[in-house]
């Protein structure tokens, strides 16, 4: 019996591929789509504590270790559940209730984490901080972490494959549409025409929760139900500046700015 199979190899790998293909892309269009940006190069240089290739090199190193925990996690679980075992004929009905458990499981995992990791005034020193170094965040960052976090993060999506009984094959499907979302999360754009700019949570969601004044909102990864159950929803507008850019506001500032 093999230790990993080739379908599990490309369920573990593809995803990464995808991730670094889709921040690529948004690393491509950057210059050229300035006015996209939600801050610009500018403010990126003055608020980020940690450079690129510091991020890229800690991207790296997290991903390298999340896949070694899934191919095990493949491996041990293939060996429990047998490798002979007959698979379940996969309908769209099977595949919904999948990818609806996948997604609540992976959104409660994701949120409480970071919901706690922001709490705990240890835990968010030990290993939530670094990400907060990107206060102008972008594509690729979106997997700069300390290891620790990223294993626990990794673990989340592991526990959506897991209890939601998605096969290899699904489950790189899945999770590469995660990826593609939080690059999403991360990208600091709003381009127009962006299917995910219809979700309540998305670019600017998300901008908010590494300004200075939104550290303790918006947690929430890819539904903003949690954040509305707990209160730590930070609602916001988007106002153009000067220079033709767009820019997320608190919606008390912008109801201040007219009373």
């Amino acid at each position: 019996m093999a230790w990993v199979t080739s379908e599990e190899l490309l369920a573990t790998v593809v995803p990464y591929a995808v991730f670094w293909t889709y921040s690529g892309i948004y690393v491509m269009l950057e210059s050229r789509l300035e006015k996209y940006k939600l801050h610009s190069k500018k403010e990126e240089e003055e608020k980020n504590l940690v450079s690129r290739k510091a991020v890229f090199k800690a991207v790296v190193i997290h991903q390298i270790l999340s896949i070694a925990m899934n191919l095990c996690v493949f491996a041990a679980t293939r060996e429990k559940i047998g490798q002979e075992s007959p698979r379940k004929q996969l309908t769209l009905l099977v595949l919904a209730k999948q990818v609806i458990i996948a997604i609540l499981v992976i959104d409660t995992w994701s949120f409480f984490l970071h919901w706690y990791s922001h709490q705990n005034k240890f835990l968010y020193r030990l290993i939530h901080i670094p990400h907060h170094r990107l206060v102008v965040p972008y594509s690729f960052g979106a997997h700069y972490m300390h290891p620790i976090e990223g294993i626990l993060d990794t673990m989340g999506g592991t526990l959506a494959v897991l209890l939601s009984g998605m096969s290899p094959r699904t489950s790189m499907f899945f999770v590469s549409f995660t990826m593609i979302k939080v690059v999403d999360d991360h990208c600091g754009m709003r381009l127009p025409g962006n299917p995910f700019n219809l979700l309540s949570n998305n670019s600017a969601y998300h901008d908010v929760h590494h300004q200075l004044y939104g550290t303790k909102y918006n947690f929430s990864v890819y539904l903003d139900i949690w954040d509305k159950i707990l209160g730590t929803y930070m609602p916001y507008t988007l106002e153009k500046t000067p220079d033709g850019r767009l820019e997320v506001r608190k919606a008390d500032q912008e109801e201040k700015k007219h009373d």
